[in-house]
C-alpha cells in the first residue's frame, strides 16, 4: 500500500470508494509502510468517511518483534493508528529464532482471545517456517489455525510454487501474492524507458524495480502485453487474472499508487484468461526452461 508515500489521503479516499464500488473488502497495510502514515491514513478514512464494518482489514507485526512485549506495543500501535477495536487478520512479519515460537503463538492466540484480533497469518516466511508454526499451532487445542500467508508471487516470481505454495495447500493455508504485477514491471511501462512519473523514477525504488533480471522480465512482459492486446485488456489486468487463478491464491496484494491505477487493475475481474493464453504465460514464466 503506498498510501502515506506518493498516494495522499484524499487521492487514498477516492481509491477506497473505487474499490469498495468493485465489491473489494480486504484492505492490507503494515505499520513499517511509510512508518505507520499507511496505517494512519486508512484509519482516517475509516473514521470519517467509510463505514469499517464494509471492510476486512489486515496488518502486520513489525519485522521480527515476535516477543510478546514488543507483539502487544505493535498491536496496540496499529489498533491506535487505525482507529479501530480490532483487526480481522493479524499476520506475524518474519521469524525470530532468538524468541520461542511458543512464546510468539500464545501472544498471538492472547490477542485473539482479547477481541482485538480475529484471525493470524504469516507474512515473508520460508516453507519450513510456515510448516513449523502451522503444525505447532494445531497442536494446541486452544489455538486457532493460521488463516493465510503472504508472500511475492507473480509470473516473474514463481519460487514459492517449489516449496512454500505445496507447504500452505497441505496446511490449508490462503496465500496472499505480494508484488503480483512485479513490482510493476509486467504492467509494460518499463519496457523501452522508465516513465518520469513512476516509481522506478525514484531513486530510492531503483533497486525495488531492477530486482529481476532484465531479460528474462523482457520476455515475460513481451508475453503479457501480447496477450493483453488479443484480449482487449490491459497487460496489469492479464498479469492479475493470471495469479488470481493459482492453486491456494486467496487473493494478490495491490500496491496501487494513483486512482487509474488502480481501476486499470480491477480489469482483471473483467476476463478470464483461455486455456491457451494461460498454458503459454505458463510456459514462458517457468523458471525450469531454458528460452
Amino acid at each position: 500500500m503506498n498510501w502515506g508515500y506518493s498516494t495522499h489521503t484524499d487521492q487514498a479516499a477516492a481509491q477506497l470508494a473505487t474499490f469498495h464500488e468493485a465489491g473489494g473488502t480486504l484492505l492490507e497495510t503494515s505499520p513499517t509502510y511509510q512508518q505507520g502514515r499507511s496505517e494512519a491514513i486508512l484509519g482516517e478514512l475509516l473514521e470519517t468517511t467509510f463505514p469499517r464494518e464494509r471492510l476486512t482489514i489486515a496488518t502486520q507485526t513489525e519485522p521480527r518483534a515476535t516477543s510478546r512485549a514488543n507483539l502487544l506495543d505493535c498491536l496496540h500501535g496499529s489498533l491506535r493508528r487505525l482507529r479501530v477495536e480490532h483487526i480481522d487478520l493479524w499476520q506475524l512479519r518474519g521469524w525470530n529464532p532468538n524468541i520461542p515460537l511458543r512464546e510468539t503463538l500464545d501472544t498471538l492466540q492472547h490477542a485473539v482471545n482479547s477481541g482485538k484480533v480475529r484471525y493470524i497469518g504469516l507474512s515473508e516466511q520460508h516453507s519450513w517456517q510456515l510448516a513449523t508454526t502451522a503444525t505447532l499451532r494445531r497442536a494446541l487445542p486452544t489455538h486457532l489455525p493460521l488463516a493465510s500467508t503472504q508472500t511475492e508471487y507473480s509470473l516473474l516470481r514463481r519460487t514459492p510454487e517449489n516449496r512454500l505454495l505445496p507447504a500452505a495447500e497441505h496446511h490449508q493455508i490462503s496465500v496472499l501474492a505480494q508484488a503480483p504485477l512485479g513490482r510493476g514491471v509486467l504492467t509494460g511501462k518499463y519496457l523501452d524507458e522508465t516513465p518520469p512519473d513512476s516509481r522506478g523514477a525514484d531513486p530510492k525504488m531503483t533497486a525495488y524495480i531492477d530486482h529481476h533480471d532484465a531479460t528474462r522480465a523482457a520476455r515475460i512482459t513481451h508475453a503479457v502485453t501480447t496477450a493483453a492486446d488479443g484480449l482487449g485488456a490491459s497487460p496489469a489486468a492479464v498479469a492479475l487474472a493470471w495469479i488470481r487463478d493459482r492453486p491456494t491464491v486467496g487473493a494478490p496484494v495491490l500496491g496501487a499508487r494513483t486512482h487509474e491505477q488502480l481501476k486499470t487493475c480491477l480489469g482483471c475481474e473483467e476476463i478470464t484468461l483461455p486455456p491457451a493464453i494461460q498454458a503459454a504465460l505458463d510456459d514462458v514464466s517457468d523458471p525450469h526452461n531454458d528460452h
